[in-house]
């Protein structure tokens, strides 16, 4: 082929490409933007962000593998408000071994509002058990402080299949079921339990389904998710896509899930593993593991 044809060729496909790149720059600029940074340098380590029920504008984060039982309350541009410890596992060096996700939704008692903590993390797949604690939300936690949750309550799940290594852990606030979806392999597999629960219990999570999400690895694993706080929204989230689901009436979560989910903008992040909506679902944030990271805000479309 002359070199005038190759140039035929090349430069409408070069074109074509700048213009695509072009078009989705505008798209994230008008549909996202930064808020915020992480203001303390031991939040380098962020996997998880939930919206509080009970307090306005403030957020949960946590760190992974090599923190203790702990989390934080911060405002959306960073600012943190309180520390909050929790009792974890004696049996863990740090009292929790791997902290991958945190969401908030209704438990025990009716009309109040809980924070659950998944040390769910497995890198090798060999955990004999994963926990989940739930503490029951704080007004204190708006405030510059270090508190105390006295009340954390764990239960123990096993996997009816083998141990996984999971980063997503979601509160069904109509369904009440506690949904925890792998992060590996080429499908991921989504397990539930139900929110009442009795402390200190071991039980067998129910495998409801796979699901399969394209990409390569280690880029398409699922680092974490959430559900609105009225039920009717999900988010599930790789290393470089934000997926998205309108739920039905009371259809369940697994359910749903199945079904093919809309792209939602995302700017892709250093080690982004956090994600949560905000109150009123309109929007949600992601911030990523490392120094001072970056907080961003999505407007969803239509929202």
């Amino acid at each position: 082929m002359s070199r005038t044809k190759r140039l035929r060729i090349i430069i409408p496909v070069v074109i074509i490409l700048f213009l695509g790149a072009y078009g989705r720059h505008e798209y994230l600029k008008h549909t996202s933007r930064v808020v915020g940074q992480l203001q303390r340098k031991d939040m380098n380590e962020i996997s998880g962000i939930a919206a509080s029920r009970i307090n306005e504008d403030l957020y949960y984060v946590h760190n992974d593998s090599g923190d203790t039982s702990r989390f934080f309350s911060m405002l959306p541009d960073g600012q943190v408000k309180s520390v909050i410890y929790f009792k974890g596992d004696p049996r863990e060096r740090y009292g929790v071994h791997d902290c991958e996700d945190i969401a908030v939704g209704p438990g025990p008692a009716a009309g109040k509002s809980y924070v659950y903590m998944g040390d769910i993390g497995d890198n090798y797949s060999i955990r004999n058990y994963i926990t989940v604690y739930r503490m029951e939300e704080q007004t204190a936690w708006a405030n510059d402080t270090i508190a105390k949750a006295d009340d954390a309550a764990p239960i123990h799940f096993r996997y009816p299949d083998g141990p996984k290594d999971a980063e997503t852990l979601m509160i069904d606030p109509i369904g009440k079921l506690i949904y925890i979806i792998s992060k590996r392999r080429d499908s991921v597999t989504l397990y539930t339990s139900p929110l009442d629960y009795k402390a200190d219990d071991t039980l067998v999570l129910t495998k409801r389904c796979r699901l399969f999400f394209p990409g390569v690895k280690p880029f398409r694993w699922i680092t974490a998710g959430d559900i609105s706080k009225d039920g009717e929204q999900v988010l599930v989230k790789s290393y470089i896509n934000v997926y998205y689901w309108k739920r039905r009436g009371n259809t369940p979560v697994w359910k749903t899930l199945q079904s093919k989910p809309q792209l939602l903008p995302y700017k892709q992040e250093k080690q982004g593993e956090a994600i949560g909506f905000t109150p009123d679902g309109k929007g949600y944030y992601t911030t990523s593991e490392g120094v001072y990271s970056p907080v961003y805000y999505y407007r969803i479309p239509g929202k």
